[in-house]
């Protein structure tokens, strides 16, 4: 009998998300990568000079919902995986505009809508980052471009 309730605390410990590698509600800053590939991820940093991700962490690196701010005001509320934005995310610059759509390994992919204040929004597909088979409306909703990639 001991050793049955010796294994089953051990089996609580180990799958405790306090204890194991998937932690919710976590601190991570980003530090510039020196490959330019996304950023490099620490339990450390300073607000003023590293962007901040608060949310779900797995293995070190975001990993689920977050939200990612940036001493410039920059932010990104959505969906991550093995560190990067991945699904779901709307993407706010405070000066030039909105993204909300898809994303995956870190860019625009997929359906999304771009919002540029005062000039108009892309509307369509976009495909590593860049606009791909959507339309572009002016600020009165026209459409002076059509973005047949």
């Amino acid at each position: 009998m001991k050793h049955l309730l010796l294994i089953l605390i051990s089996f609580l410990l180990l799958s405790s998300p306090v204890i194991g590698n998937s932690h919710k509600g976590e601190t991570l800053y980003g530090w510039d990568n020196p490959s330019g590939d996304g950023w490099l991820w620490k339990g450390y940093g300073d607000k003023e000079n590293h962007t901040i991700y608060k949310g779900e962490v797995e293995n070190g690196v975001p990993n689920g919902l977050g939200v990612l701010i940036s001493p410039y005001g920059y932010k990104y509320v959505g969906s991550w995986k093995d560190g990067k934005m991945n699904g779901q995310g709307t993407d706010t610059f405070p000066e030039s505009g909105k993204y909300v759509g898809s994303w995956k390994n870190g860019k625009q992919n997929g359906k999304g809508t771009m919002t540029y204040p005062n000039i108009g929004k892309y509307v369509g597909s976009w495909k590593n980052g860049e606009w791909w088979n959507g339309t572009f409306y002016d600020k009165d909703g026209k459409k002076p471009l059509v973005n047949g990639k």
